[in-house]
């Protein structure tokens, strides 16, 4: 996914800060910690666990390592009946991913000789973020009550369990001017990922075509978990203007879509146990 997404420096306030920062997956990983201990070993300790469990994710799930297990289930070395647990598990998740959205989510994608490739990194990067994160969360708790945000290439994650601290910022990115931004979204839970051709180019796949999908120039989701908003993101940029209505049934998400002419267009997802109408929720501006 691209760097759509950046994080805007919350309103100052007196409780400790610190940031960290890792290259991992690719990409530069950040994490926020605001709270009593942020400054002390602890905290760093926390980050750190977190990292880890991110570089683990990378070294097994990375399809440019030559020998990772899921480059060897890829070129057809292993089998992914065989393959690790957590991997079996990811697997899985792509395939119920694939059937929320309706086919424009797969890891199984034609590789270069026609033959076909398992490549989850669409689910992987928001999926480990999501675990590690959480783990992170769990132990901070025990240092007292911490904010923390994490933000991996532009997927993000907040949490905040202070009651004197705003909530995070975040500023989501204009693919026509990245100098620019769209919207700036006050979190104190929640997630958000985006996808689009502003950062890296045209890189996402259709499944049904197996050629770079083009329909919009960014597809952003906000959501409750990172998994589903990264996977609802991806599907959004390759349904291309078709995401508009399919973002409108999504209980408890929200999206931004930026059209290949440049329209912005916002949609919210309905509420559990409503029913979505045509146009529910649903606002464009150019």
């Amino acid at each position: 996914m691209p760097t759509q997404v950046t994080v805007v420096t919350d309103r100052q306030q007196d409780v400790p800060r610190r940031a960290f920062v890792a290259q991992i997956m690719g990409l530069p990983v950040s994490i926020h910690v605001r709270g009593p201990q942020a400054l002390r070993p602890g905290v760093a300790a926390a980050v750190e666990a977190a990292f880890s469990e991110l570089r683990a994710d990378e070294a097994m799930f990375s399809t440019w390592l030559p020998d990772s297990p899921v480059r060897r289930i890829s070129d057809g070395r292993d089998r992914l009946v065989d393959a690790h647990p957590r991997i079996r598990h990811v697997a899985a998740l792509c395939e119920l991913a694939g059937h929320r959205t309706g086919g424009s989510f797969a890891a199984w994608l034609p590789g270069p000789d026609g033959r076909q490739c398992f490549d989850p990194t669409g689910l992987v990067k928001g999926w480990a973020v999501e675990q590690a994160f959480t783990a992170l969360l769990a132990d901070l708790c025990k240092l007292g009550p911490h904010d923390a945000l994490v933000c991996a290439g532009g997927d993000i994650a907040v949490a905040c369990n202070r009651t004197d601290t705003p909530g995070w910022v975040v500023a989501v990115e204009d693919p026509r001017n990245r100098s620019h931004t769209l919207r700036s979204l006050e979190l104190r839970t929640g997630t958000v990922a985006t996808s689009g051709t502003a950062a890296r180019g045209t890189h996402i796949v259709d499944p049904a075509t197996g050629t770079a999908a083009d329909g919009l120039q960014s597809a952003t989701v906000i959501g409750p978990k990172l998994t589903w908003a990264d996977v609802y993101a991806t599907a959004a940029f390759v349904k291309g203007a078709a995401a508009l209505p399919w973002i409108a049934t999504l209980p408890d998400h929200a999206g931004i879509l930026v059209g290949t002419d440049g329209t912005v267009s916002t949609i919210s997802g309905i509420k559990p146990g409503a029913h979505a109408t045509r146009g529910s929720s649903l606002a464009s501006t150019g």
